[in-house]
Order: C-alpha cells, then sequence, then structure tokens
C-alpha cells in the first residue's frame, strides 16, 4: 500500500488486508511503501501488523517502486490505503495469479462504484477515455487502466523497468505489460467512498494530463507516424492537384496560396514520420520499449548511404527546378513574373530543397542512434 498521510485509514486497510491474504488461504505480508507521512501513519499501520518501509523519493509511482522492491513474496497485490478498496477480497486476483496470469487487474466498471466513490468527471469522461485510447494505441485488453486494485508476478513486473514517479505509473505498468507481452487479465471489483476526511492527492486535470502524456510518449505511431503519414499523403495528393493550374470547388477558388499551403503540409508530414523512427530507435535503445522486429527491418534497410542518395536526388530535383525558375525569369528580362504560374515552379522546387536537406541531415542523426542501439 502507498501511503502519504493515512491515519484515518491506514490501519484498517491493513487489518483487512490480513484477513484477504486469510481468505485467499495465501502466506504473506502486508507492506506499507511510506512517502513522508507526517501524520504518525507509519505507527499505526505496525501496531496493525504491517512491515513499513520508507520511501525517500516523492510520487505515486515512487512509493510503489520502493515497495515492490521490498516486498518478499513472488505475488504482489497492491492497492490504495484509504479504504476505497476491499482488502479482503483478493481471492479472485490471487487465484489468477496462481493460474498463470503475470498481471491481474481489477476492473472497477464490471465490479460495482458505489454511490459518491468515483467523481463523474472520472467516471463517464476521464477513466474510459484514457482507457480506450490506451487500447487503441497499444491494442491491450485492458477495460479499467487506472484500477487501484491489482496482482502481479512480482519477478515479471520488476523485469519491466518501469520508472514513471507520478500518478501515470498506473498506465506504464498495463502500457508495458502489453509491449512485453505479459498474460494479463480482468476481474471484477468493487469501489468504495474512500475514509478519508482530507481531499486526495489526485488532481484531475493535471493528473490525467500526465496519463495522456504518457500514452502519447510511449506510441509513436500515434504521436508522430500517422499524423505525419496524413498530411503527407493529403499535402501530395493536393499539390499535383494544384500544379497544372487553379481549381474550381463550387464557388471556392484554389490557386498558389493553397499549393504553397499543401506544400507545408507535406514537409510538416515528412517531419513528423522521421521523428517517429527517431523516437521509435531512441526508445529501443533505452529499453523504455521492447524491440520492434519490423522497425529493425526497416531500419537495417534504411542505410545512411540509401538516405544520402535519396536525400541528394530530392536536392537536384530542387534545383533543377529552381534553375528552371530563373530561365523563366531571365524569358521575362527579369522583371515581373505572373505569380500564379511562377510560384508553380517556385514552390514545389523549393518543398524538394526542403525535404532533400531534412533526409540527408535524418539520415545521418538516425545512423547515430543506430551505432549507439547496437
Amino acid at each position: 500500500m502507498p501511503c502519504l498521510n493515512e491515519a484515518e485509514t491506514v490501519a484498517g486497510c491493513v487489518r483487512t488486508a490480513l484477513r484477504g491474504l486469510e481468505g485467499a488461504g495465501a502466506t504473506g505480508e502486508v507492506l506499507v511503501a511510506d512517502n513522508g507521512s507526517t501524520d504518525g501513519s507509519q505507527a499505526l499501520a505496525e501496531e496493525a501488523g504491517a512491515r513499513v518501509v520508507r520511501v525517500e523519493e516523492k510520487g505515486y509511482g515512487a512509493a510503489l517502486m520502493g515497495g515492490i522492491a521490498a516486498a518478499r513474496g513472488r505475488y504482489v497485490v497492491m492497492a490504495d490505503a484509504d479504504g476505497s478498496y476491499d482488502f479482503a477480497a483478493i481471492a479472485p486476483l490471487v487465484d489468477r495469479l496462481r493460474a498463470g496470469d503475470q498481471l491481474v487487474m481489477g476492473n472497477r466498471f464490471r465490479g460495482g462504484i458505489a454511490r459518491d466513490a468515483m467523481p463523474r468527471l472520472h467516471r463517464y469522461l476521464g477513466n474510459p477515455v484514457l482507457s480506450g485510447l490506451g487500447r487503441v494505441f497499444f491494442r491491450s485488453g485492458v477495460r479499467d487502466f487506472h484500477c487501484g486494485l491489482r496482482g502481479f508476478d512480482r519477478e515479471a513486473v520488476l523485469g519491466l523497468d518501469l520508472r514513471t514517479t507520478g500518478m501515470e505509473f498506473a498506465s506504464e505498468m498495463v502500457v508495458k505489460a502489453t509491449l512485453y507481452g505479459l498474460r494479463t487479465s480482468e476481474v471484477p471489483v468493487t469501489l468504495s467512498p474512500d475514509g478519508r476526511s482530507r481531499a486526495p492527492h489526485l488532481r484531475s486535470w493535471r493528473d490525467g494530463w500526465r496519463h495522456l502524456r504518457f500514452l502519447l510518449l510511449y506510441s509513436p505511431r500515434w504521436l508522430f507516424l500517422y499524423p505525419g503519414i496524413l498530411l503527407t499523403v493529403v499535402g501530395t495528393a493536393l499539390g499535383l492537384w494544384l500544379i497544372p493550374g487553379g481549381r474550381t470547388i463550387g464557388r471556392f477558388g484554389l490557386d498558389v496560396q493553397t499549393l504553397l499551403y499543401a506544400a507545408f503540409a507535406v514537409v510538416i508530414g515528412f517531419q513528423s514520420i522521421v521523428f517517429a523512427l527517431f523516437t521509435k530507435a531512441f526508445a529501443i535503445s533505452e529499453g523504455l520499449l521492447p524491440p520492434d522486429p519490423r522497425i529493425e527491418k526497416a531500419l537495417g534497410r534504411a542505410s545512411l548511404e540509401l538516405g544520402l542518395l535519396a536525400g541528394t536526388l530530392l536536392t537536384l530535383a530542387g534545383i533543377a527546378g529552381s534553375v528552371y525558375g530563373f530561365y523563366q525569369w531571365s524569358t521575362q528580362e527579369f522583371g515581373p513574373l505572373n505569380a500564379s504560374e511562377s510560384l508553380r515552379v517556385v514552390i514545389p522546387s523549393l518543398t524538394c530543397l526542403v525535404l532533400g536537406v531534412q533526409t540527408v541531415l535524418s539520415s545521418f542523426f538516425l545512423s547515430v542512434l543506430m551505432l549507439r542501439r547496437r
């Protein structure tokens, strides 16, 4: 149990957890990971029968990681020390662990949420949206990413190298368990109003954003790759459609101004795709994400020389277009030009120049990341 000033509830939670161990037919201990309580929670927990470990680094995730590292059992069941979860009902989680599952999540939406136990914002927006994004981004089967009551194989979770110290730790455990292929299941659990008279540590918008930020940062595909592909495809198609001449859709006329925006979309889209490769390579090299055979194969083929060749060809195409534009200008004795005609040459040429230079520089940088990963 992570604990920070839970004097009102921690002793009752410890006693309930001891009954839960007995009811599950399990031999174990109740461990309280104290994160700097100043209200005497430590003594109350010890008097109730818990072993207390003190975790100096602040944060929900830091407290849990300290507690998991100090635990002595093969399996760990965790939940908050605020009285909102029923530790006496841990038998279904223990049964799933004994059956071979490595992470067993509680599901409050299946088990039941008591009146006033969860704010409406969390119940109808925060949890469903963030859990839904987690399932889409990572193809996880977990439907309640943020349930505080969960059980897991201690060695398997330590092997995930969890790192976040805040509330987003709850998401990191599920995401990494999915990415590393841990056997995961869910069991119904109930949520009751907590027994504290003070405000909870959770801050809805701040911690919600931290969860969303984590999900995005751990999914380069959805953060960078897919938006980049969309921008590149739409920008390229629109640009090719407008290069021959102006177009009309109903009463709207599209000309070189729209062509400029299309070129901008291509450049930003290309950069976003490159960022996806950078992020994936870096995350794998640092152990933040597991190795991906598809990325290994793609990056293996995309050698520095191939990138330099592609960048050089794009740059030469841009230079050739610029020379042709200069020639057009010379035919007008370097006087005023028809903007609608000249920009149809200048804009694609500059786009090729920018993409060429970006490709060359990105190839060098990706090679540095690949060298570090090997």
